[in-house]
């Protein structure tokens, strides 16, 4: 591949290799690695995950991948968070309380409000925050995508949702924090828009190794 190194993140729990694929897929060269060092030298790093929150961080830090997060995180360059992968960035999470996060972004997960089916599991539009994300560029004002969970960030500072979408109510649907970019939803499985998401996130790493 000749597309920039995208390390993503290998910690033992669910299908992460989807999410590799799909990336390879839009022109990335994308490696599933539980080894520091080859983070460390990626343009750009991913972090997806499905299942419980509570497993994900400990599963993270038995692989010894917490450090790996904070450090690339703090060296400016591109980051992506998936679905639990996402949820893992912020300091808390309602379904395993007693288990902290890794405090990316400051705020917590909180269950979906009662009077609508747990887990949101189905296509939705997404509402985009504010029209200067590079993330949602070249796409319709309100990308389909496909969600799975039962909870959703919620961050201190507003401004860090990126998108919402609507499920018996706003939920927050993705968030950016500086170069952290992270989705409730899953791109990797959103056919075209989920695709084009994950394209621009492929360039914008482009731009910064260039």
């Amino acid at each position: 591949m000749s597309g920039p190194r995208l390390a993503v993140l290998d910690y033992g729990i669910g299908n992460l290799r989807s999410a590799q694929k799909a990336l390879e897929h839009v022109g990335a060269d994308a490696v599933l690695t539980d080894d520091p060092t080859v983070a460390e030298r990626a343009d750009a790093v991913v972090l997806p995950g499905v299942g419980a929150f509570g497993a994900c961080m400990k599963a993270l830090r038995t692989h010894g991948l917490e450090p790996v997060v904070h450090d690339a995180v703090a060296s400016g360059r591109p980051f992506l968070g998936i679905c639990v992968g996402m949820q893992m960035l912020f300091d808390s999470s309602d379904e395993d309380p007693d288990d902290a996060g890794l405090g990316v972004i400051p705020g917590r997960v909180a269950w979906i409000p009662p009077g609508v089916k747990r887990p949101h599991m189905q296509w939705n539009q997404v509402h985009p925050t504010r029209s200067d994300e590079p993330m949602f560029t070249g796409m319709s004002p309100t990308p389909w995508m496909y969600f799975v969970h039962s909870l959703h960030g919620v961050p201190l500072d507003p401004a860090h949702v990126a998108a919402t979408c609507d499920y018996g109510g706003t939920l927050n649907a993705a968030f950016r924090r500086s170069n952290v970019f992270a989705t409730q939803f899953h791109p990797e499985k959103s056919a075209a828009d989920g695709l084009a998401l994950l394209a621009n996130f492929v360039r914008l790493v482009a731009g910064e190794s260039a």
